[in-house]
């Protein structure tokens, strides 16, 4: 079956991103549910005409809402999950392809995945392949930016249900490795409050808030280590209402990533036990762990190497891959179910601008990803 699955894939490249580009032009930012659930509805219409399937749909207020199909049947069950929202506010984009290169907003984070794993399963319903476990298929919608807060709980109430999660999320730049290992993310906004004062009349009196906080933010900064791969990045800060007036409040946003779940809790306790050291000053600390960390067990190694097998078969060497990015398939890995990810697009430049997919690599990683499915539901 393996070379069977690869013919069937043999010049569909095109065809592949025929329905890659419809999805990358019903543009769809996190927060702006109207265009989210547009692009929800297109991935109903590839649906419609692939499977003749109808979704559940999980409908939201806040969020677009999230849509889960189900394949095949049996007691035991494979769960394919993937996002499709995007970093790119409307109109910032646009899609285009450059020789083997096609870019537009979310092509490989991770709109071109999902349109892989669809086609996986086209590809094998095609040759006749019977499902002996269930495969339901989990498109959400809140991912980027926010972390999955309302999927999260769906995502792993169907990982528990499952023997293997499978995350068409990108493929490693450069290496087109599969990702079996992610960091986790801690995310925290630090509030600081002061008093304020006349910076020229009355200085002395003021408490400086942006000061004070500038001091806890060179302390946690020192907490980064690159040899045990843990990083504390404070991306935004703000604070203050006039040149000419101590600030009163500030506050910062701080990202933490770590290798594993031990550094995860040590460096939660550490963000918790700060205290500010400004006379005068009030800190207040909100966040927390928003993402596990993905480690490769035994089990998930096996999956990663099905996959390699695929490729030796197909002459594509398939790599591994330790990465920082966080994705949803660290939902599942934390609760035990073995888990592989970067099952999708090969390419470069996710929240980039130059973010692209390699249209030459489409029916291969197709085929791979194709090839697991059926290893793992043809018994």
């Amino acid at each position: 079956m393996p070379i069977e699955i690869y013919d069937g894939l043999k010049g569909q490249d095109e065809n592949i991103l025929k329905d890659i580009r419809k999805l990358v032009e019903k543009e769809s930012p996190t927060l702006t549910k109207e265009l989210v659930d547009q692009c929800g509805e297109e991935i109903q219409l590839l649906f419609k005409k692939y499977f003749n399937k109808a979704p559940k749909i999980y409908e939201r207020t806040e969020y677009g809402n999230h849509l889960k199909y189900t394949f095949g049947e049996g007691e035991e069950q494979i769960l394919i999950s993937g996002h499709f929202d995007t970093v790119w506010p409307k109109g910032h984009l646009s899609y285009r392809v450059e020789e083997n290169r096609a870019y537009g907003p979310g092509i490989i984070d991770m709109k071109g995945g999902l349109i892989i794993a669809i086609w996986a399963l086209k590809t094998l319903l095609d040759l006749g392949v019977h499902f002996h476990k269930r495969i339901v298929f989990l498109c959400n919608s809140d991912h980027e930016g926010v972390a999955s807060p309302d999927s999260r709980k769906i995502i792993e109430e169907e990982a528990q249900k499952s023997k293997a999660v499978l995350i068409p999320e990108a493929a490693e730049a450069g290496t087109n490795a599969l990702k079996v290992e992610r960091k986790g993310i801690l995310r925290y906004t630090l509030y600081v409050k002061g008093k304020s004062a006349h910076s020229g009349n009355n200085h002395e009196e003021g408490v400086n808030a942006i000061v004070a906080l500038a001091e806890i933010i060179k302390k946690i900064a020192e907490w980064t280590d690159y040899a045990s791969g843990t990083t504390v990045n404070v991306g935004k800060m703000e604070g203050g209402t006039g040149v000419n007036v101590v600030p009163a409040k500030a506050q910062a946003s701080v990202d933490i990533r770590v290798k594993t779940m031990e550094e995860a809790n040590r460096m939660k306790k550490l963000m918790e036990e700060l205290v500010i050291e400004t006379e005068g000053a009030e800190l207040e600390i909100q966040g927390g762990i928003v993402r596990p960390t993905l480690e490769q067990t035994p089990e998930a190694k096996k999956l990663y190497e099905i996959v390699k097998a695929y490729g030796d078969k197909f002459g594509y060497e398939v790599k591994a891959a330790k990465v920082g990015g966080g994705s949803d398939g660290s939902f599942a890995s934390a609760l035990g179910i073995p888990t592989l990810d970067g099952l999708g697009a090969a390419g470069a430049g996710p929240h980039a601008e130059h973010e692209h997919i390699l249209i030459n690599h489409l029916g291969v990683r197709t085929s791979l990803l194709a090839g697991l499915i059926y290893e793992l539901t043809r018994e």
